[in-house]
Parts: structure tokens; sequence; C-alpha cells
């Protein structure tokens, strides 16, 4: 069983900066998919980036360059560092693992970047 709980989100002006964190709760053994992903009002949850153990870090196109996705195995966290915010980037931000095929959630934290 895994738990996920995200912190760092807020309210940040255009081309500001945020970290978010995600702290992984119970064994790690078995996680090879970690990854973050938004919801924007009124809009289908999308991915955001994912590091696999196969197939490295993917980023989706609109946050390349901007976003950054990190891990911390020795404290079981997972960051996602994110420069150059856009209005549009306002969502709530999920951190997700995949382990043994089963797919992991956090609650979520928010983001509201104002123009």
């Amino acid at each position: 069983q895994v738990q996920l709980v995200e912190s760092g989100g807020g309210l940040v002006h255009s081309g500001g900066s945020l970290r978010l964190s995600c702290l992984v709760s119970g064994s790690i053994l078995g996680i090879n998919v970690m990854g973050w992903y938004r919801q924007a009002p009124g809009k289908q949850r999308e991915m955001v980036t994912l590091i696999t153990s196969i197939n490295g870090t993917t980023y989706q196109d609109s946050v390349k360059g901007r976003f950054t996705i990190s891990t911390d195995n020795a404290k079981k966290m997972m960051y996602l560092q994110m420069n150059s915010l856009k209005p549009e980037d306002t969502a709530v931000y999920y951190c997700n693992v995949l382990k043994y095929g089963n797919d992991y959630w956090g609650k979520g934290t928010l983001v509201i970047v104002s123009s």
C-alpha cells in the first residue's frame, strides 16, 4: 500500500516559480513509474511529467524547459520544480505512482497563476 501527500501549491504571479513536493508513504519497492498530473477547471486530468524505469523522463510539450521532475528515494520524496509559470498552468496538481500495476494518487495541491 502507498499513500501520497502533495504540498507546495499556492498563488503565484505569472513568470514566478513554485516547487511541489510529494511524500510517498509505504514501501517504494515495486514502483516503476512516478509522475505529476494536473486538472484545470472544466478540463480532464492530464499528464505533466513522468519518470519511468524504462523510458526515463517525459514531459508534456507545454511544460518542457519550464518544469523539472526529481526524486529523492532516500527521503521517499518526489518534486516538481515549476518555473516561468503561466496562467494556463493553473490547476490542481496530483502526484501519482504505479506500483505492481496499481495506480496510487494523492489528493492534489492547488496552483493558481495570476496574470
